[in-house]
């Protein structure tokens, strides 16, 4: 069971990756801020769960990554806010 959860961890961390890749690639065809927070967070994301696939995945009470899957989330609220700021302001 645990070189499954490792491996369902691994294939997590390489979609969060690749998706903040394809925000990244939105910001810089438009210039959006809101697909660099995005793409940010996703990246925090995958960094948590390459962590977690790495150190031990069944440990996942561990503050440090909670910690980062936090700052992730903090960066999507942050997105959507600013975006909707921007919105209003127009």
């Amino acid at each position: 069971m645990p070189d499954l959860v490792i491996f369902l961890q691994a294939v997590s961390a390489t979609g969060a990756w690749v998706a903040g890749l394809l925000f990244f690639r939105y910001w810089r065809q438009s210039g959006e801020r809101l697909f660099a927070f995005f793409g940010a967070a996703f990246w925090l994301l995958a960094l948590s769960w390459a962590l977690l696939a790495l150190i031990s995945p069944t440990e996942e009470t561990r503050p440090y990554i909670y910690a980062i899957r936090l700052v992730a989330f903090l960066l999507l609220i942050v997105g959507i806010i600013d975006k909707n700021r921007a919105r209003s302001r127009q």
